[in-house]
């Protein structure tokens, strides 16, 4: 059997020729197109995104615990409260005598000295708490224009739970120089003047075998009535006899403290936490 032939593929034919010589033809000349601009966003980051988010996650949790810690310190006092009843201690002045006076006549720079005894009173109203106080430390001043008249210290102590403490302050100012214009209108060498007394003081409170910390208070005891002591009695004059001997005088009372007056009248005393935060007090 006689194989089939099959025709060649179809040649391709040569480029045109630019020109009779034969040679390539020269290619079109081309347009240029200039691009469209297409504007593009800010390029995101991926890092900035992850702080954010880790800024917010912190301060959500960090917000929570508040949160929480507010809800069990507020649910502790709560049951406290309810468990002991907690009540501030009371301070009254029952007596007051100022039993020294004594104020110079200068106009310019007077000085005084006086001694003002007092006897306080304290009461714990608590069933279940004990008080334990530092040091007090005691002032006088007049009530109108803020006169000092010195100062006093008395130990501190354990007040018990619904014990009544009665102790004595004796507050002294010797040889003190005043503001004469406040002197001249506030103390007076004959007749009452209005002072005030604070005391002030550390606290903490126990309760069974556990302490607090302790806090700052503040008794400040106002409209207390001072009246100066009566001036001695000037010694008696000497009495001759008949036949031209004297005579003994008889004994004079030269103790200002005899005739001091005694204010019984009970003052009761504003007590106040004080509570210092850096270097502000309140």
């Amino acid at each position: 059997m006689a194989d089939r032939v099959y025709p060649a593929a179809k040649p391709i034919p040569p480029p045109p020729m630019a020109n009779g010589s034969g040679g390539p033809a020269a290619p079109k000349p081309q347009m240029y197109q200039r691009p469209i601009y297409r504007p593009q966003g800010p390029a995101k980051s991926r890092r900035g995104r992850s702080c954010r988010c880790s800024f917010c996650c912190c301060f959500c949790w960090a917000l929570l615990v508040v949160i929480l810690l507010a809800l069990v310190a507020a649910a502790a006092g709560g049951a406290f409260y309810l468990l002991y009843r907690p009540q501030r201690p009371s301070f009254t002045v029952s007596s007051v005598r100022l039993s020294t006076f004594n104020l110079s006549s200068s106009t310019t720079a007077p000085v005084l000295t006086d001694s003002i005894k007092l006897t306080i009173t304290a009461k714990n109203p608590n069933k279940k708490l004990v008080y334990f106080y530092d040091d007090f430390s005691f002032s006088a001043a007049t009530a109108a224009n803020a006169v000092p008249l010195g100062d006093a210290t008395v130990p501190g102590f354990a007040h018990e739970a619904g014990n009544t403490t009665v102790f004595t302050a004796t507050i002294t100012a010797a040889g003190v120089t005043v503001d004469p214009s406040g002197a001249g209108s506030d103390l007076k060498k004959s007749g009452a003047f209005s002072v005030a007394i604070d005391a002030d003081t550390r606290a903490g409170v126990k309760v069974g075998s556990v302490k607090t910390k302790k806090m700052g208070i503040q008794v400040h005891c106002e409209g207390i009535k001072l009246t100066p002591p009566s001036p001695p009695p000037p010694p008696p004059k000497k009495v001759k006899g008949k036949n031209g001997t004297a005579l003994a005088p008889a004994p004079a009372l030269d103790n200002a403290e005899t005739t001091a007056t005694v204010s019984t009248a009970a003052h009761s005393c504003k007590v106040r936490v004080r509570v210092k935060i850096w270097k502000w007090t309140f």
